[in-house]
């Protein structure tokens, strides 16, 4: 189902949809209001959602379908601020992605924004979505306790590399969200998103969690108690000289940034000191490069398929080894707190 209050895009979008095989539109309608009334009668496997819609907007919207009848959410929003802000609080109630909105079929571009959409539709139609109320989730309850853990954490870490993507933003929201202003170790975020959003997707996490938060550049050297953002469609490295590195190398896996470069990275130059998260994500990105950190005496945490919003990046870590804890997605951040010193490690994260 599209839910689009332009017509103009609406009738690009059912065109863009209709045309490709793996796909079926089944409604396309101008409101929330409308998607909503529609909504139980049609059961669609996926929705377009359009963020700036006249009434109840897109981020409502999305609240209400999370909350009455759990469907995957595809925002298609354009890079301007506020949308970007609405954009980024759907995320976080429940869309599982944001891509770009298409451009006229004349203009440059556009295959590959609606080669990008129509993907995005076809693969978030198949992730089972739960009940969200609020900004709580209906369902099992995550593990009260940790897995006997594998490996020693390192004794001096200098450095956490969390990655990401679907269902990434609202899970480094709350991991993130875990760490005071004064967190004493820098750390590096990779996310899978459109490389458009990057920047609005950093400053709306920067308002939402205490350490601040900003785009990493080039040759920066990383501090304690900052948050380093990979730049859109940028890989995101450490070099040998403990400065960051943005590099416009080819995708690996079809990602970039990718979160195996990043950890690669960390493996090659400073592993013992090293702490390697990997969240929600559909794929493998990551799973190889966490388990080159481990071997190299890094530290490595997955989270655990109980709160994973797709169970595929860190599944594929803990299958090659890569994984020395598996935490639910709320005992992540408390853990990081442990290793940083924060607090005592004899403590089990509440």
């Amino acid at each position: 189902m599209i839910v689009e209050d332009s017509l103009v895009v609406r009738r690009l979008l059912a065109h863009i949809v209709s045309r490709d095989p793996r796909l079926t539109l089944v409604a396309a309608v101008a409101s929330a209001e409308e998607a909503l009334q529609e909504l139980p009668r049609i059961r669609p496997d996926v929705i377009s959602m359009d963020i700036r819609l006249p009434g109840i907007d897109g981020l409502e919207a999305t609240r209400r379908i999370m909350a009455e009848q759990p469907t995957p959410i595809v925002v298609i929003a354009d890079s301007v601020e506020d949308s970007l802000r609405i954009s980024m609080n759907a995320l976080r109630a429940g869309a599982l992605s944001v891509v770009e909105k298409p451009v006229g079929m004349a203009t440059g571009g556009h295959e590959r924004i609606a080669e990008t959409i129509c993907t995005q539709l076809y693969i978030m139609s198949q992730v089972p979505v739960i009940r969200r109320r609020g900004a709580f989730l209906d369902g099992p309850l995550a593990l009260r306790t940790a897995p006997p853990r594998a490996d020693q954490p390192p004794q001096r870490p200098g450095l956490i590399a969390i990655a990401a993507s679907t269902g990434g933003p609202p899970a480094l929201a709350q991991v993130l969200g875990a760490l005071p202003a004064d967190f004493p170790l820098p750390v590096l975020v990779v996310q899978h998103m459109g490389g458009s959003f990057m920047e609005g997707f950093s400053q709306w996490l920067d308002g939402l969690v205490a350490p601040p938060v900003a785009i990493a550049q080039e040759g920066e050297v990383p501090l304690p108690g900052r948050v380093y953002v990979a730049p859109g469609d940028r890989h995101l490295m450490v070099t040998a000289q403990g400065r960051l590195r943005v590099s416009a190398e080819r995708p690996i896996g079809s990602q970039r940034p990718a979160a195996t470069l990043l950890f690669r990275s960390l493996a090659e130059h400073c592993a013992p000191q090293s702490i390697g998260v990997l969240l929600t994500g559909m794929g493998e990105d990551g799973a190889l490069g966490l388990a080159e950190l481990r071997q190299a005496g890094g530290y490595a945490i997955t989270e655990h398929e109980s709160t994973a919003v797709v169970y595929g990046m860190p599944a594929a870590a803990v299958r090659l080894g890569g994984s020395s804890l598996a935490l639910p997605l709320p005992m992540i951040g408390p853990r990081l707190l442990q290793l940083a010193g924060v607090a005592p490690l004899g403590v089990s994260p509440p």
